[in-house]
């Protein structure tokens, strides 16, 4: 798990399942030399993707799911995956299944007292299986792990798990090459300094003058709490036939944001997302696709 996921060792039940120990094994050991080697092409502690967004229904998670997918094809991985979201869905956008978040981890720990069953073994305490259970958290790939934060059930606040989020990734975060964090919709992951740094943020708009307001109040937010990253920049999503209106442009302007680009709308996306298909597996000749890899290739990363 980039180097700091403890593993409870497994016993072979046969020949075949020995050898399949080997080779994860060896899978491991290759990660962690892939890490090695990217971050010491890149000569820095890790490089944050911060995307951010106001209000939220702007395919926010869709355009995040695409930058991690460019990142990993152009070789820059492997890429931390945050979803940063209460209302995750980051997984489905990759197309992976996420077994537990740290959400559903707090509330197993707060419950297992109480539990019919202890799930804490005999002899660890609470804080060491809490630890361990954290460090798992991680669902693995072969170019980007995903950390999914969850939130915990019934009332109250995200207060806890947002805490949980901020320890994991100053633990998780020196580890990869790159960082993308899918923040929820709002100010909170901003004004708490839940993320370790922020070396680009991206903000992501839909093409009408409210979300451009609604965006240039999160770049303001980014100076209030003086996070300085190398690059604050917009996205404007879903534009008809990928042109922005005058009276979008002009509001852009007069909120002093720099575009970065524009993303068409795509009937695909929409098809994609009703049949449960990841987003990721779009065609390499979809105009989403083209966009997002034409707006990141000017990016300074």
């Amino acid at each position: 798990q980039g180097g700091n996921c403890a593993v409870l060792p497994k016993i072979p039940a046969c020949g075949t399942a020995k050898r399949t120990e080997q080779k994860a094994k060896i899978n491991r050991q290759q990660r962690r030399d892939a890490y090695t080697k990217a971050l010491a092409r890149r000569k820095t502690m890790g490089y944050c993707i911060s995307v951010c967004i106001e209000k939220g229904g702007v395919g926010k998670t869709t355009l995040c799911g695409m930058l991690i997918q460019y990142l990993c094809e152009s070789g820059k991985g492997p890429v931390l995956a945050v979803d940063a979201d209460a209302n995750s869905n980051l997984n489905e956008v990759l197309g992976v299944e996420v077994e537990a978040t740290l959400g559903d981890i707090r509330e197993e720990i707060a419950r297992a007292e109480m539990a019919s069953k202890n799930p804490i073994p005999a002899g660890m305490s609470k804080a060491d299986y809490a630890e361990f259970k954290f460090a798992g958290a991680l669902t693995e790939e072969d170019d980007f792990d995903l950390l999914v934060m969850g939130r915990t059930q019934g009332k109250g606040c995200y207060c806890f798990v947002n805490g949980l989020l901020q320890n994991q990734l100053a633990k998780l975060y020196p580890n990869y090459p790159f960082m993308v964090v899918d923040n929820e919709a709002g100010m909170e992951h901003i004004s708490r300094g839940i993320l370790p740094g922020m070396d680009t943020a991206i903000l992501v708009s839909d093409c009408s003058r409210r979300g451009v307001q609604a965006a240039a109040r999160i770049a303001e937010l980014i100076k209030e709490c003086d996070m300085k990253p190398k690059q604050v920049g917009l996205i404007v999503n879903r534009a008809p036939n990928g042109v922005l209106n005058e009276g979008t442009r002009e509001e852009i302007e007069k909120q002093g944001l720099t575009l970065l680009g524009v993303v068409p709308h795509d009937d695909q996306v929409y098809e994609y997302d009703c049949d449960g298909k990841p987003t990721v597996r779009l065609p390499e000749d979809s105009p989403v696709r083209a966009a997002l890899k034409k707006i990141v290739e000017n990016l300074d990363l």
